[in-house]
């Protein structure tokens, strides 16, 4: 089954018009989602609009949205009242300008949206518009309402099509340095540096989005299949997490996993810098990097005993006198 238009009407570029159809790039609804249910019943759950202080069940037609002013103070506004403030939609989306891709902070990034040629007529002017925005090598800037409400879009070339990106507008995102100006400072040595650059190289790649599996959604369609075919499920394993005591042993130990990964990659080390494979001297500014454990003192790294072969490795390691005497 085709999916349904999100919105329907013109897309115009000056006197350039044509009609077109927005559906959504994106869907949700091939995910596994649930009903709540009654355990002892198997029944659905229906839920009841009951009132906070009297606990009494309230009809429709006695429903009206409130704005909250106060703790327990609510501002009644009608249907009608909204309805007479409501963006009348032009069905038209008209290009008011073009910017650069780049100037558009992912931030400001809804939702996307294919926008598509509506019927057989008006082929000739989408692609006029498509090819115009595709030569400026910027994207266009519209408004579009969709329920009642204005939305910003940017519309930019896609393939044979246009892709509009729905935006929010600036109240609607939040400032960064709420969030990250109470990060510390952290002097970062350069060793530490080479480390991580070294495990980047090793782990860098093309982004395939198949490549990327939904762990999770495997495992409640799995989880699914086995109750209806009858089968017992097992019970999950108890996780445990390592505790990170010293991030330039981390990086090493990242580093030798990437080494083990991937065979063919070698890392030197960097010209004019001895390595720090068997140096035992303090790297300047670990000191800052040791990160215990909250409430505990940090755990003496344990003695590392040599790892033991197995006896068909030792075997083989005899030399051929031992062999000779054995036979």
């Amino acid at each position: 089954m085709a999916p349904r238009a999100n919105w329907k009407g013109f897309l115009r570029l000056s006197l350039v018009t044509c009609p077109v159809a927005l559906f959504p790039a994106t869907s949700e609804s091939e995910k596994v989602s649930f009903n709540q249910i009654n355990r002892k019943t198997g029944h659905r759950i229906k839920y009841q609009k009951i009132d906070a202080e009297t606990g009494e069940e309230v009809d429709n037609d006695d429903i009206v949205k409130g704005y909250k002013i106060d703790t327990d103070a609510y501002l009644e506004v009608t249907k009608d009242e909204l309805d007479n403030i409501a963006l009348e939609s032009t069905h038209t989306i008209d290009i008011d300008r073009f910017v650069p891709r780049a100037e558009i902070d992912d931030l400001y990034i809804v939702r996307p949206y294919y926008l598509v040629p509506d019927g057989k007529v008006g082929h000739d002017a989408y692609a006029v518009i498509r090819d115009t925005i595709k030569a400026t090598g910027k994207v266009a800037l519209a408004r579009v309402v969709l329920t009642n409400r204005e939305h910003v879009i940017a519309l930019q070339a896609r393939d044979n099509g246009l892709v509009g990106l729905l935006l929010r507008y600036a109240y609607e995102v939040r400032e960064a340095s709420d969030y990250f100006d109470d990060i510390k400072e952290v002097k970062i040595t350069r060793d530490m540096l080479d480390l991580a650059a070294h495990i980047v190289e090793q782990k860098s790649g093309r982004f395939e989005p198949t490549a990327f599996e939904d762990h999770y959604e495997a495992a409640l369609l799995e989880l699914i299949e086995h109750k209806k075919a009858g089968h017992p499920i097992a019970k999950a394993r108890a996780r445990t997490e390592g505790n990170v005591i010293n991030l330039m042993d981390a990086l090493r130990q990242s580093l030798r996993g990437g080494k083990a990964e991937r065979k063919e990659t070698t890392v030197a080390p960097a010209k004019g810098k001895r390595s720090n494979k068997r140096s035992k001297k303090r790297v300047e500014g670990q000191r800052e990097m040791l990160f215990p454990i909250e409430g505990k003192k940090a755990a003496k790294e344990p003695k590392r005993e040599p790892a033991k072969r197995p006896a068909k490795a030792r075997a083989a390691r005899k030399s051929p006198a031992a062999k000779r005497k054995a036979g």
